[in-house]
């Protein structure tokens, strides 16, 4: 399997591509990574150094892919954060160029927007990018609660309006939508849950709350599942085994005392999580 994966990068630690792309190896995909910034380190730390890209040299990077006459062997996109609107129309254009050499090629799209507690954080015009453009372009979505809402325009206090808010994304394009950080009124305290939609069905993984808030688990559980779902075509595999592997990773991280996850230490949670959670129809 061949993804293209376009995301940001950072030298230090692990978000963006630094953080989905060796998941992905791990598991036996090539990965064929093409960065929208790269930076020493992600921008929580308050400082950083390096640039941001242009669409012009995403889709120049693409061209030099094309011309290896190799785009018809991609099995799929993936994009997570995008730094302008610009990115997200080379994104897309990317897409349209694999599907166009692989009409069975899947994109997957992690639309980065904002988080609760956080708000919207992105540049201005992305929130409308992603709503408006990306996400019906996409076959896999994997929002948060935030985004959820956002693309929506739902509010999601039980769990039968996050079912009714990813069926309405549902019918802007994505028949896949995974809904991450997700706690509603049924949530326990101690606990989070995980919501994937295919068609008309959901099912639901329940994961214990851990003591830790990184930068980067997004970006690794977008991969994982999008992963397990290419190879499968089951959105409840692709759950149970993203979510097993996540929480593994998180709890190694928890354990270190880390800021950053531990991607490498933790390699071997994405081919054998250490446990496993039921995936419950719901």
């Amino acid at each position: 399997m061949n993804i293209l994966s376009i995301q940001s990068h950072v030298a230090y630690g692990h978000v963006g591509n630094a953080s989905a792309v060796f998941p992905m190896q791990r598991l036996g995909v090539e990965v064929w990574p093409i960065h929208t910034v790269q930076f020493s380190n992600h921008t929580g730390y308050g400082a950083w150094k390096g640039r941001v890209f242009d669409g012009p040299a995403i889709e120049e990077l693409v061209e030099g892919i094309a011309e290896r006459g190799v785009l018809g062997r991609c099995d799929g996109v993936l994009s997570g954060y995008m730094g302008s609107a610009d990115i997200g129309s080379a994104i897309l254009s990317a897409v349209a160029q694999v599907r166009a050499a692989n009409p069975g090629a899947l994109y997957c799209c992690d639309p980065v927007i904002g988080d609760v507690g956080r708000g919207v954080f992105v540049r201005p015009g992305i929130p409308e990018f992603m709503r408006d453009q990306a996400v019906p372009a996409a076959d896999v979505i994997t929002p948060n609660q935030f985004e959820l809402e956002y693309l929506s325009g739902r509010a999601t206090p039980t769990l039968a309006a996050a079912k009714e808010a990813v069926a309405a994304i549902q019918l802007t394009g994505p028949r896949v939508v995974l809904v991450t950080s997700l706690h509603t009124d049924e949530t326990p305290e101690d606990a989070i849950d995980l919501l994937a939609g295919e068609g008309d069905r959901f099912w639901r993984v329940r994961t214990p709350k851990l003591s830790i808030s990184v930068n980067g688990a997004g970006d690794a559980i977008a991969a994982l599942f999008f992963v397990h779902y290419a190879r499968t075509r089951s959105a409840a595999t692709a759950l149970g085994e993203a979510a097993a592997s996540v929480y593994g990773l998180m709890k190694r991280t928890e354990e270190a005392g880390s800021r950053e996850i531990l991607t490498v230490a933790a390699q071997d949670e994405f081919v054998n999580p250490s446990r496993r959670f039921p995936v419950e129809e719901v």
